[in-house]
C-alpha cells in the first residue's frame, strides 16, 4: 500500500527532526554521525519511495564524491608526514614575521586555502600553527576561531572544500568552478576582512603588553595513518549520506522550502550554529530554486556555522584539539557570527 502526500512529508519531517536534533542530544549519535545520517538517508529514500539502484549507481558513479575523499586522504598523509617539518617551518617563519601580519597571513591563506585542501586538513594546520604562536590561552582561542570562520567561508569556494560544497554541486548539477563564481565576490572579500579582524586583535595585544611566551602549551596529538584512512572512509560515508537525504527530502523541499523568501531563508539558516550545515544543505538545496535563493541559503549557512563548535568541521575538529568548551566557543563565535549575518545581509540584500 502506497503512502499518501500527508503521510509522506509527516514521514520525512519526523526523520528531519532526527537528523537535526539526535546528534545534538544524544553523544553515541554525536560520535558516529555519518553511520547516523546513513541510516536516516536510507530512511528518506524509503519512505520518499525514491530508492531504486540506479539511485545507488548515481551516487557511486559521482566524481565529486571520490574527489573529496581523495583529497582528504592525500592531504591528510601527507600532514602526517611532513607534521614535524610544519612545525619548525612554522617558528622559522614567524622569527622573520611581524606576529599581526602572521596571523593575517595565517587566516586568508588557511581560509582561501581550504577550498584545495580541505577544511579538514585546514582546520588541523590551524591548530598546529596555534601551538607555536606566543599567545595566552584565551587568545588562541579568539584567534582558532576568527580562522574557523575563515576556513568555512573559503572551503565552499570549490566542491572538494568540505562537504556542504560537495552536496551543493551535486544537487544543482553544476560544474567545479560553480560555487567560485556564484559566490567568489562575496566569500573572497569576507576571508580576507577576518585576515584583517585577526591583525587588528593581536595589534592591539601586542601594544598592550599582553602577549605570553611562558604559558603551558597547547597538548599536541600526533597524526597517524589509521587516522588518515579513517578520516577519508568518514568523509565519503557522510557524503554519500547526505546525497541520501537530499533525495529522500526532495518532495519537503519542493513543498516547502522554495516556496520561502529570500530573506526568511538566510535568517532561518542561523539554525546551523547548533546543527551540522552540511547537513541543512543537503535538507534545504534544490535545483528549482532561483540563484539568489540558494546564495542566501549558502551565505547563511556558512556564517551562521561558525557561531557555535557543532556549526562546522573546522570548529569541531579545532575545538577538540584544543580542548575548547562550548561556552569559551559561544562567548566569541555568538556576537561575531550575528555581526557578520547582519552585514552580509546588508551586502545580499539590500545594496
Amino acid at each position: 500500500m502506497f503512502l499518501g502526500v500527508r503521510e509522506l512529508i509527516i514521514g520525512l519531517l519526523i526523520i528531519l527532526a532526527l537528523v537535526l536534533f539526535l546528534p545534538f542530544l544524544v553523544r553515541k549519535v554525536e560520535h558516529n554521525l555519518e553511520a547516523f545520517l546513513f541510516v536516516m538517508g536510507l530512511a528518506s529514500v524509503i519512505i520518499s519511495g525514491e530508492i531504486s539502484a540506479h539511485l545507488f549507481k548515481e551516487i557511486l558513479t559521482n566524481h565529486l564524491l571520490y574527489m573529496i575523499t581523495g583529497a582528504v586522504l592525500v592531504f591528510s598523509i601527507l600532514f602526517m608526514a611532513l607534521q614535524k617539518q610544519i612545525y619548525v617551518l612554522l617558528e622559522k617563519i614567524q622569527a622573520h614575521i611581524p606576529l599581526n601580519v602572521f596571523v593575517f597571513l595565517m587566516i586568508v591563506i588557511l581560509g582561501l586555502g581550504s577550498s584545495i585542501i580541505t577544511a579538514i586538513i585546514a582546520a588541523l594546520l590551524l591548530v598546529e600553527i596555534l601551538y607555536t604562536l606566543p599567545l595566552h590561552r584565551e587568545q588562541k582561542i579568539t584567534i582558532n576561531i576568527i580562522a574557523c570562520f575563515s576556513i568555512g567561508l573559503g572551503a565552499v569556494l570549490t566542491p572538494i572544500g568540505e562537504p556542504l560544497a560537495t552536496v551543493v554541486v551535486s544537487r544543482l548539477h553544476e560544474d567545479f568552478f560553480f560555487l567560485l563564481r556564484e559566490t567568489g565576490i562575496y566569500i573572497i572579500p569576507g576571508v580576507v576582512a577576518m585576515g584583517l579582524l585577526a591583525f587588528f586583535y593581536i595589534n592591539r595585544i601586542t601594544k598592550k603588553g599582553l602577549l605570553d611566551t611562558s604559558e603551558e602549551k597547547f597538548e599536541k596529538d600526533a597524526e597517524t595513518f589509521r587516522d588518515a584512512i579513517i578520516r577519508a572512509l568518514k568523509i565519503f560515508l557522510f557524503v554519500f549520506a547526505l546525497e541520501l537525504l537530499g533525495t529522500g527530502f526532495g518532495l519537503l523541499i519542493d513543498t516547502y522550502v522554495i516556496k520561502l523568501s529570500t530573506h526568511l531563508l538566510y535568517w532561518l539558516n542561523m539554525v546551523s550554529a547548533v546543527l551540522d550545515n552540511a547537513t541543512l544543505a543537503a535538507a534545504e538545496i534544490s535545483v528549482k530554486m532561483t540563484a539568489q535563493q540558494v546564495q542566501a541559503v549558502l551565505i547563511g549557512l556558512l556564517i551562521s556555522g561558525g557561531m557555535l563548535i557543532p556549526g562546522n568541521i573546522p570548529n569541531i575538529i579545532s575545538a577538540g584539539k584544543l580542548k575548547i568548551s562550548s561556552t569559551e566557543w559561544g562567548k566569541i563565535g555568538v556576537p561575531m557570527g550575528l555581526i557578520t549575518m547582519g552585514i552580509y545581509y546588508v551586502i545580499l540584500f539590500m545594496i
